[in-house]
């Protein structure tokens, strides 16, 4: 970098040769103390909000404020998506954590409206609700315990698939789940392509649930060259008709790309996020209490002509909102996010320079008393009648 651009970059340390700052990173979280590993800098290097370090085998600044976080999002030219070797090659090179920002938005655009339009999701309640409703009565008749978070990620993984891959057989729902769940383990993992290591398993795991989606894809192919309907119309219909202005069509690589990235932001949090907050109304029996009687009152109020919920009485769950938030908020499943550095940037007056990495630090932010007073308290209420500032709940 030469010695003045050096002597401008944010507080840190490199670390060792190659591993850089990764043990403590991982140590961090293997402890149950995820919030040490920032604290160490922060202790160390003062509060900054910008620290330098070796993450992921690059050069990196790691942002931990709500307005550093708010200026790399939002600023498109100096920063591009960066995320790590082994993210990349798990979800997709033609996915969204590698797309350029046109392409990306494009996609976007395309893929939408079949997942968060109204039609779509009034379509979708039906069969999330007999799910919800079967798996309860399936835990409740088990007659003993079961693993919450394991059932919860296997009833969120049941309903996305329905989503996408509407008439999915049981033989290619379990495939698909063991071939993910292997893929998960290396998400975040160091890219390490050798035996033992959760990469390596995660790189088979992927490569075989491709095949699974290929397979699918052949035969929706097939059937519409036969001039074949299947009934229903699922995400994965809605990609292979999907066209761009020009006429482009997806191809194949780009189709499973976007399938797998979506598997992993349809279910995997949502499971997550379900059982943590299963767990915060557990333990705060007067919040509990307050958000079943909500539900108790919404539940009156639906006409008897009516079968199941519908969006409007979702939108009537106001403090069961809030306490989603607040759980959101307090254990943010995306904790960390990463971008690249386009050319020589400035973040709170330090130089993050060209092809640098940026480790955004979401769970900072959260965590920052000066955002949030009490932070590691579990408050619905701080929401009631908030709007958050721009990069401050992310």
């Amino acid at each position: 970098l030469g010695a003045e651009r050096r002597a401008r970059l944010p507080p840190g340390e490199m670390g060792w040769p190659l591993v850089g700052g990764m043990w403590a990173f991982l140590r961090a979280f293997k402890s149950g103390k995820p919030d040490a590993f920032i604290a160490s800098f922060v202790r160390r290097f003062g509060r900054t909000g910008v620290y330098r370090s070796f993450m992921f085998s690059s050069p990196t600044v790691l942002v931990t404020t709500a307005e550093g976080c708010k200026q790399v999002l939002m600023d498109d030219d100096a920063f591009v998506t960066g995320w790590p070797k082994a993210t990349v090659a798990l979800v997709g090179p033609r996915s969204f954590v590698a797309m350029p920002h046109d392409e990306h938005r494009r996609i976007r655009k395309l893929t939408a409206a079949p997942i968060n339009g109204f039609d779509a999701l009034t379509g979708y309640l039906p069969f999330i609700d007999s799910t919800v409703t079967s798996s309860l009565r399936a835990w409740a008749d088990h007659g003993g315990s079961v693993e919450f978070l394991t059932e919860l990620r296997r009833m969120t993984f049941k309903i996305i698939v329905q989503i996408f891959l509407g008439g999915a057989d049981q033989a290619t729902t379990r495939a698909l789940e063991r071939s993910y769940t292997e893929l998960n383990y290396g998400m975040r993992a160091m890219a390490i392509n050798l035996p033992g290591f959760a990469y390596r398993g995660a790189l088979r795991a992927r490569r075989r649930l491709v095949a699974v989606l290929q397979g699918v894809l052949d035969e929706r192919r097939a059937a519409r060259a036969k001039g074949v309907s299947g009934g229903g119309v699922d995400m994965m219909d809605r990609l292979i008709e999907a066209q761009d202005e020009r006429g482009r069509r997806l191809d194949d690589d780009e189709i499973i790309d976007v399938l797998v990235m979506y598997l992993n932001a349809g279910h995997e949090s949502s499971g997550h996020i379900t059982m943590w907050a299963t767990v915060f109304l557990q333990e705060n029996p007067d919040m509990f209490a307050r958000a079943k009687a909500e539900q108790e009152a919404i539940m009156r109020s639906i006409p008897s002509s009516q079968r199941g919920l519908t969006l409007r009485d979702f939108r009537k769950m106001e403090y069961l909102s809030q306490v989603i938030d607040e759980t959101l908020r307090l254990v943010n499943i995306s904790f960390v996010s990463f971008r690249q550095a386009t050319r020589d940037v400035f973040v709170n007056g330090y130089l993050i320079p060209k092809g640098w990495k940026v480790q955004l630090w979401y769970r900072s932010v959260h965590m920052d008393p000066q955002v949030y007073p009490d932070p590691t308290k579990f408050d619905p209420l701080r929401w009631e009648g908030h709007s958050p500032r721009a990069g401050t709940f992310l």
